[in-house]
Formats: C-alpha cells, structure tokens, sequence
C-alpha cells in the first residue's frame, strides 16, 4: 500500500445471494432452506472497484439509491468483506454508518454514551473525562436522562457524530448522517470535521446533497448500479452527475 494513501480498494467485489422467491414467513423459509429447495441470485452489489484515498482527502461517494456507496463504506471500514479483492486502511476509523449502530435505545442517552465508548475501546476513566465535551457539543444536555427511544433522528445523529468525534481517528466516515438534524448543527458537524481535517483526518462522505459533497469535498467518486462512473476532481465529477440525472 503507497504510504500516502489511508485507503486503498483493488478489484474489490461484493455479492449477495438472494432469496428468487416471495416467502410467506420465517417457518417457510428455514424449511425450503433445509430441504435445499430455496433459490437463490447472485445479486452484485459492487463490481471491480478500484480506489485509492489520499491520506488528509475529504472525499465523497455519490450515487443513487442502490448504487453501493454505503456496501463500500461498509468494506472499507471493515463491517463487510468483500467477496473479491483487496482492501487496505491506514489507522484508527471511526464510522458513522447507520444511525443508532452501537446504541440501546430502551437506555437513556447518557447511559449510551458510555456503552458507545466501551464498545469503541474506551475506559469509563477517559469516558468520564471526555463526557461534558460530548454533551456540550450535541447540546442534549436537558435530554440525557431520557431512553433513546424518544429521540428523533437527528437527536440520535447528534450523540452519535459527538461521539465518534470526540477524538481524532485517522479516518472519519460519515454516511448520510450529516443529512439529518437542523441546519446549525450540520454547519457545526462541518466546522467540526474542517478542524479534524489540520490534523491529517482522512474523511469519506456518503451525502444525497451535492452541494454539501461540493462545499466539503476535494475529490468524489461516482459509484452507479455497483460501478464506477467517475473519479476525479469534486467539481467535475457533481457537474458530471447534476447533468446526467437532468
């Protein structure tokens, strides 16, 4: 891997076997399953995909519904493994992936907020230390005592973004998270990851919104029906995309 790269996907594929038939219930799919009568498709999420991300790059994934930006996410922070290929990582990643991943929303959120920290290694000891800087920057202080179930999505962003950054991975990623929530708390989000970015952050985006992918990101790729489209420049590559999906 260069030295210079925090990412790197080489002929990376991934399949997923799907079920061919519309089952009426569990019951009927584990006896299908164990008499070796269920059908199955190849379903390719992903398709020859080669990558390299410059160690300090904001780059973002575009791409329709479907496309595979989160099935990539997914691989390069290690959740998945790819069918094929290769993929290597420089460093600590902190992924922001699915909304409310590593949270028990029966507990409250000042409850999560520990158990988030030691299922990301962390001691109660630095957790203690690191717990008002968390609760200062999602601004929830009047909600920690209430059960996570009773909070909005963009509550939830707001712990879980405060959380994965409370100190500075090697490489962020970020999928659709900063979508949800008010407008002044995505600017924060983003002032946020500016100030990561003077310590070499590498972070990767996944955003339905062009314009954040333009304001935020230097370079994007383009990523449709588990292909990639384009790679290159953020500019040219979101002009590419804007005119195509005219």
């Amino acid at each position: 891997m260069d030295k210079t790269n925090a990412v790197e996907l080489k002929n990376v594929e991934m399949h997923f076997n799907m079920s061919k038939e519309k089952l009426e219930s569990l019951k009927e799919y584990f006896l299908k399953l164990a008499s070796r009568n269920l059908m199955f498709e190849d379903f390719v999420a992903l398709e020859n995909i080669n990558l390299s991300i410059k160690k300090g790059d904001v780059f973002g994934i575009l791409g329709l519904n479907g496309s595979g930006k989160s099935t990539t996410l997914k691989i390069i922070s290690g959740i998945l493994e790819p069918t094929r290929g290769s993929v290597e990582t420089s460093g600590v990643i902190a992924p922001l992936i699915e909304l409310g991943a590593g949270f028990d929303m029966e507990l409250t959120a000042r409850e999560n907020i520990y158990l988030n920290g030691s299922v990301l290694g962390f001691s109660k000891k630095f957790m203690d230390e690191k717990f008002d800087d968390i609760v200062e920057f999602s601004e929830m202080s009047e909600f920690l005592d209430v059960p996570m179930k009773n909070y909005s999505s963009g509550m939830v962003a707001r712990i879980g973004f405060a959380i994965a950054t409370m100190t500075t991975p090697d490489i962020l990623i970020v999928d659709e998270i900063l979508s949800v929530g008010d407008f002044l708390f995505q600017k924060k989000c983003e002032n946020r990851i500016n100030e990561m970015l003077k310590g070499d952050t590498t972070v990767i985006i996944v955003s339905h919104s062009l314009e954040q992918i333009e304001r935020l990101c230097n370079h994007c790729m383009w990523l449709d029906k588990g292909k990639v489209k384009m790679i290159g420049d953020t500019n040219e590559v979101c002009e590419a995309y804007r005119n195509f999906n005219k």
